[in-house]
């Protein structure tokens, strides 16, 4: 991989193969190991880091906490078992009008 493209799908695959092998010495498994509700505090504790590094107008900072905030969405997804081939359908249709065509469509909360 050193000298091609590295994909979402790479890493879900890196991610899966973390989870399958139960190697004690992986943060994967040890996160996974605490169940989804420590994996997606994890997420969401990335998620602000990600918004604050944003804000700061660090664009290297970003690039960092935008890589950890997609490793802990690729956990989070594979603990629930979803696919992020269907992830990339959801986007798939919702970018297939406008965004706002796509939001008047949400049911109502």
């Amino acid at each position: 991989m050193a000298d091609s493209i590295f994909t979402l799908s790479d890493l879900e695959a890196i991610v899966a193969e973390r989870l399958r092998n139960g190697d004690a010495t992986s943060y994967t498994r040890k996160l996974a190991g605490k169940g989804i509700a420590k994996a997606t505090q994890k997420l969401g504790e990335e998620a602000v880091e990600t918004v604050i590094a944003a804000v700061s107008g660090d664009a290297e900072a970003v690039t960092y906490e935008a890589a950890d905030l997609l490793y802990h969405l690729m956990v989070v997804l594979a603990l629930k078992g979803v696919p992020l081939d269907d992830v990339l359908a959801e986007l798939k249709r919702r970018t297939a009008q406008s965004g706002l065509q796509e939001k008047a469509g949400r049911p109502a909360d």
